[in-house]
C-alpha cells in the first residue's frame, strides 16, 4: 500500500481501503455543488447581462493570441475532472477538505463577478463541425461575462492539487500536461483575456491555503493580537498593500502589483490576526504551496533583505558545547561545525532549530525542529523553553544551529533561554554577554530581556518544585522506615498500605527533632487480636537535619 504523501494526502494506492460510506459522502458533495454551481454562475451572467455599461481590461498585445478550435476539448473536460475529483478522495478529511475548496472558490469568484463585472471584447467568429457544436453548446451557457477571477482557471488550481496527490510516475506527468493544456484553452478558445488568468490562479491558490492538508482553517484558531509591536508592524504592511492597489489601478504592467498587494495584505494579517500559523509553516521546514504562492512577492523581499543584511558575516558563530548560531542560510555551508562532528563521534548529526516563520527551510533530512516566530518580533517564554530543549536533546548527537533570518535576535532569545535553562548562563545579562562574544551582531531589546527574564523565574521556580519534591519523597522514605520499625511489615516485607497510612498520621503529629534519638510511645490498639505494645528505639536523626536548604543556581 503506498504510504501517505507529503501533505497529509493519501496515496491512490489506498482507494482499496476507502472508509465506508466514503462514496455516498461523495455523491451528496456533488449534489450540493453541482446546482450551486450553475445556479450562481447563471445568476452572475443574468445580473451583469442587466448593466447598462460593463467594461474590459484587455491588454494591446492579447490580439496575437490565436484561436484553436481544437483546445474546447481540454476547455470542456474540466468538467467532467470536477465531478470525478469528489470520488478520487480516498478520506473523509480529504473529501471534506476539497469540497470545501470547491465550494469556496464558487463563493469568491461570483462575488467578484458582481462587484467588479468586467466582459470579453473579442468577437469569436463561427465555427464549423464538432469543435463548432461544442462552442454553441457552451455559449448557450456561458455568456461573455464572468470574467475576473476566471472561475475556470481557479477551479483548475483545486482539482490540479487534488489529482496530483493521486497520481505517480507517468502519470502525474499526464496530469500536469493534461491541466496546463486547460489553463491555456482560457485563452485559445477566446473565452478570457489574459488578466483572468493570474487572478484565478491567486483566488484558486486562496481556497487552498484556507483549507490545508495539514492542520485547522487558519482562521480558526485566529486571534486579533494584543502585541503593539505586532499591530504597528501590520499597519505598515497594510500601508504597503494600499499603496501596491493604488499603483495597480494605474493599469497596464501596473496590474501586476495587485499580486504584490494581495501578498502585503496576507502578511498584515498574519501579523494582526493569524499569527505564525498563516505561513502555514510544516514539521518538515516547508511551506505550503498555497502559502508560498501567495506570499512569493513578500517572501522573495524577505530572502533579499536577509543576504543584504549578512552580505558580511553570512557564517554561523559557535557559542558553546557545540551551539552555533547564526542565520538560515548559513545552514548550507556546514562545513564550520565539521571538527564538531568529528569531535562527537562517527554517528553524529547536525542539527538545525529554526526560528523562522516566513523561510521555507531544507534540512535535508538532518535532525530538524521548527518553532515558528513572525519576524521583528519576540518569542514567547514557552516558545523560548521548548526551542531551548529542542537544542539540548540535539546538542546530545551533534553541534546544533539556531538559526533565524539574520542570526540576531529570535534565534539569539532561544540560545539565551537554552543558557539559562541549563545552567549555562546563571543571569540574563551573563547569556546576553556570552551571546555577544560570539555574535557580535546580535541584538536584543528590552523586550527579549524582559522574556528571558521570565524564563528565568520559570527555571528557578521548576528548581523549587524539584527541591519540594526531593524533601517530600525523603520524608515518605522516614515513614516508611518509621512504619517498619513501630508497626512491622507486611508480607515479604511489604508495607501493608493501612500500617502507612496510621504511620503517615502519627509521623505528622510527632514534633520534629533537631537530631536526638526520639522514642515512640507504645500505642494500644482497638483491633480484635490484642497486639503486644511496642516500644521502638531509633538512632537516625530526624530527616529535616539531612535536606540542604540551598537552592539551584536559577
Amino acid at each position: 500500500m503506498t504510504p501517505a504523501l507529503p501533505g497529509g494526502v493519501v496515496g491512490p494506492d489506498d482507494l482499496s481501503v476507502r472508509p465506508p460510506g466514503l462514496w455516498k459522502r461523495a455523491v451528496l458533495w456533488l449534489l450540493l455543488l453541482a446546482p450551486l454551481f450553475f445556479g450562481t454562475y447563471g445568476f452572475a451572467t443574468w445580473a451583469t447581462a442587466r448593466r447598462a455599461e460593463v467594461g474590459s481590461a484587455v491588454f494591446g498585445w492579447e490580439h496575437l493570441i490565436p484561436l484553436w478550435p481544437w483546445t474546447i476539448v481540454p476547455y470542456w473536460s474540466i468538467d467532467l475532472l470536477y465531478g470525478f475529483s469528489l470520488l478520487v478522495c480516498a478520506t473523509r478529511r480529504e473529501l471534506d477538505t476539497h469540497g470545501r475548496r470547491l465550494l469556496t472558490a464558487q463563493a469568491i469568484a461570483v462575488s467578484c463577478f458582481l462587484l467588479f463585472p468586467l466582459r470579453f471584447s473579442v468577437e469569436r467568429p463561427a465555427q464549423d463541425g464538432v469543435f463548432g457544436w461544442m462552442f454553441d453548446v457552451l455559449m448557450g451557457f456561458d455568456k461573455p461575462f464572468n470574467q475576473a477571477p476566471s472561475l475556470h482557471i481557479t477551479l483548475l488550481v483545486v482539482l490540479w492539487v487534488c489529482f496530483a496527490a493521486h497520481s505517480r510516475g507517468i502519470g502525474k506527468l499526464l496530469v500536469h500536461g493534461w491541466f496546463a493544456l486547460i489553463g491555456l484553452s482560457v485563452l485559445t478558445t477566446w473565452q478570457h483575456h489574459f488578466v483572468d488568468l493570474p487572478t484565478g490562479v491567486l483566488a484558486g491558490w486562496l481556497c487552498v491555503w484556507l483549507w490545508p492538508d495539514q492542520g485547522p482553517n487558519p482562521l480558526r484558531q485566529a486571534a486579533w493580537t494584543q502585541d503593539p509591536a505586532r499591530r504597528r508592524l501590520a499597519w505598515r504592511y497594510l500601508a504597503g498593500a494600499a499603496l501596491c492597489a493604488l499603483l495597480a489601478c494605474l493599469g497596464g504592467a501596473a496590474l501586476w502589483l495587485a499580486w504584490p498587494a494581495l501578498s502585503l495584505a496576507g502578511v498584515a494579517l498574519n501579523y494582526a490576526w493569524l499569527g505564525p500559523a498563516g505561513f502555514q509553516k510544516r514539521a518538515d521546514g516547508t511551506l505550503s504551496p498555497a502559502a508560498r504562492w501567495l506570499f512569493a512577492p513578500y517572501l522573495l523581499a524577505a530572502r533579499i533583505n536577509a543576504a543584504w543584511w549578512t552580505r558580511r558575516h553570512p557564517q554561523a558563530d559557535a557559542v558553546i558545547d557545540g551551539v552555533w548560531l547564526g542565520p538560515l542560510r548559513a545552514w548550507k555551508a556546514r562545513e564550520a561545525w565539521q571538527g564538531d562532528l568529528a569531535r562527537t563521534g562517527p554517528a553524529a548529526e547536525a542539527g538545525l532549530v529554526d526560528m523562522t516563520a516566513e523561510m521555507g527551510a531544507h534540512p535535508a533530512g538532518r535532525v530538524y525542529a521548527t518553532f515558528p516566530v513572525l519576524d521583528l518580533t519576540v518569542p514567547d517564554p514557552a516558545t523560548c523553553q521548548q526551542a531551548a530543549q529542542a537544542i539540548e536533546q540535539m546538542r546530545l548527537r551533534g553541534p546544533v544551529l539556531v538559526a533565524c533570518a539574520l542570526g540576531y535576535s529570535r534565534s539569539a532569545t532561544a540560545v539565551a533561554a537554552w543558557l539559562l535553562c541549563t545552567g549555562r548562563a546563571t543571569s540574563v545579562d551573563g547569556a546576553i554577554a556570552q551571546l555577544h562574544r560570539a555574535r557580535p551582531q546580535v541584538v536584543l531589546t528590552a523586550a527579549h530581556r524582559a522574556v528571558l527574564e521570565a524564563v528565568g523565574e520559570s527555571v528557578l521556580r521548576d528548581a523549587e518544585v524539584r527541591d519540594a519534591a526531593g524533601r517530600d519523597a525523603v520524608g515518605r522514605d522516614a515513614v516508611r522506615r518509621d512504619a517498619a520499625v513501630h508497626d512491622g511489615v507486611g508480607h515479604d516485607g511489604v508495607l501493608d498500605d493501612a500500617v502507612l497510612h496510621d504511620a503517615v498520621l502519627r509521623h505528622a503529629r510527632l514534633p520534629m527533632s533537631t537530631g536526638h534519638p526520639r522514642t515512640t510511645p507504645a500505642t494500644p490498639t482497638t483491633s480484635a487480636t490484642p497486639t503486644t505494645p511496642t516500644t521502638t528505639d531509633t538512632t537516625s536523626p530526624d530527616t529535616s537535619t539531612l535536606l540542604p536548604e540551598s537552592r539551584h543556581a536559577l
